[in-house]
């Protein structure tokens, strides 16, 4: 009986070694495409929210002190990223701030707000989203990032009828959940900028 035992752990072990072997030799191959198909798919949102940079460069910050800052304020989101825009010669046009909205409907949505130095939110551009389609996934076609473009306001408002000012949001039909998240993502991002960034100033 003990030999039986001895025997069945030899083959799990050697089972489990194989595993774990094919297990990161699949991910040494993976890891690259995936990594080129992310930066990618975040050059082409900072390009979405300031076509007018020539180049993005990353800034260096302390993330938990950023997220740290902006939940104080009551902001559910985190501060992932900060790129500076920058025109051909070299001059900062702005940043783009990327967060993550913990309040959709069905569960995060990660975007990047691009915001020139004197406060003016160019747009987002959503890279990560688990919206249901139809509803909290109209938060990516223009009809509604549309209306937070161009707009210089300490904040934006989501609102269920036409909009009377410019920090009003009217809301998706059917998914004032997520329009809030976007809101308050891109809110998120405008306390930073102001408390951190503004003028161009880190």
């Amino acid at each position: 009986m003990n030999k039986r035992i001895v025997h069945d752990a030899l083959i799990l072990t050697a089972f489990t070694l194989v595993l774990g072997l094919v297990l990161a030799l699949v991910y040494g191959v993976t890891k690259a495409p995936i990594e080129a198909a992310n930066q990618a798919a975040a050059q082409q949102a900072y390009m979405a929210v300031f076509e007018e940079a020539d180049s993005f460069e990353t800034m260096e910050f302390d993330k938990e002190a950023a997220t740290t800052l902006v939940q104080e304020q009551g902001f559910s989101d985190t501060i992932d990223d900060i790129q500076v825009a920058k025109d051909a010669a070299g001059e900062t046009l702005g940043y783009v701030i990327t967060v993550t909205a913990k309040d959709g409907s069905q569960g995060s949505i990660t975007f990047s707000v691009g915001i020139q130095n004197d406060g003016t939110v160019n747009g987002y551009s959503i890279t990560a989203t688990s919206e249901t389609p139809g509803l909290g996934l109209k938060a990516s076609e223009e009809e509604f990032y549309g209306q937070f473009q161009g707009k210089n306001v300490d904040a934006f408002t989501v609102v269920k009828q036409a909009p009377q000012s410019d920090n009003e949001i009217e809301a998706i039909s059917g998914s004032t959940i997520t329009s809030k998240a976007m809101a308050n993502g891109c809110n998120a991002a405008i306390y930073y900028f102001q408390n951190q960034l503004v003028g161009g100033a880190q």
